[in-house]
């Protein structure tokens, strides 16, 4: 069902429906009147699809009364926060190559299809801002510019929610591991491989830290770190310290 399978990039779980309604081509309040009215559906799972509505409302509410949402942080003390400026790192993200197979798999999901499926976006949102550590207007630009579904509200306040600097924003210690991400909700390695057709031969055991992989393992799959595929542009464990350790500074200033 929806609140099991909507967290699943690879089944169809999810409405597809956030092009129309930012197109205008259907209301968010018929939507919602018509996801009530199926008695045959689980309960939870129209709950929860009808809080994804809500989120959408949310987020538009604070646009309304914060015109400056998609340039200014709603949390005025990340105003000062040491921000990296990397156009190479920045490149290699919005590129899907990375070296980090499940952030690269929904980056190039992206390019490829102006689309990227809801828990993509936080996990590639939080390897941006968290894990190389750039501002999170590059990635706001980014998906404004890629998105079929762009929407000045959602994209703004959702990159503000994973920066940690909007409302109800995610704890700053909160950093999407993208390697026990790929495990837990592309176990099949179906997404994974999808947009990362290099790949494709690696076992599931090795597909989401190809770099751990013993080299007969890799040449057997055909991959050759740094020339078919490339090495981790970051070293997952140390970034997030790096990370942890810029935000406790952040928020030790502010206290």
């Amino acid at each position: 069902g929806y609140k099991e399978g909507r967290n699943l990039p690879a089944a169809p779980h999810v409405s597809r429906l956030s092009p129309h309604l930012h197109w205008g081509e259907i209301s968010v309040n018929r939507v919602w009147q018509a996801a009530r009215a199926r008695p045959d559906l689980p309960p939870d799972d129209v709950d929860n699809f009808c809080s994804e509505l809500g989120w959408r409302e949310f987020s538009h509410s604070l646009l309304y009364f914060n015109p400056e949402l998609k340039r200014r942080n709603l949390q005025t003390k990340f105003d000062g926060f040491d921000w990296r400026e990397d156009a190479t790192m920045l490149r290699a993200w919005q590129r899907g190559m990375t070296g980090v197979p499940f952030v690269d798999a929904a980056m190039r999901e992206l390019w490829q299809t102006g689309y990227m499926h809801n828990r993509m976006r936080m996990v590639t949102g939080s390897f941006l801002v968290k894990n190389l550590r750039l501002h999170w207007h590059h990635g706001e630009a980014w998906f404004w510019n890629c998105l079929v579904d762009a929407d000045h509200a959602s994209n703004s306040a959702s990159w503000q929610w994973i920066a940690g600097c909007g409302a109800d924003a995610a704890p700053y210690f909160r950093v999407f591991n993208p390697v026990t991400q790929g495990e837990k909700f592309d176990k099949a390695g179906a997404y994974t491989r999808r947009y990362l057709p290099e790949l494709a031969n690696l076992p599931d055991k090795y597909l989401f830290a190809p770099w751990t992989a013993p080299s007969p393992v890799l040449e057997g799959a055909g991959v050759r770190l740094g020339e078919t595929y490339p090495k981790p542009v970051v070293d997952l464990k140390q970034s997030r310290e790096d990370a942890l350790a810029a935000f406790a500074k952040l928020r030790e200033g502010a206290s």
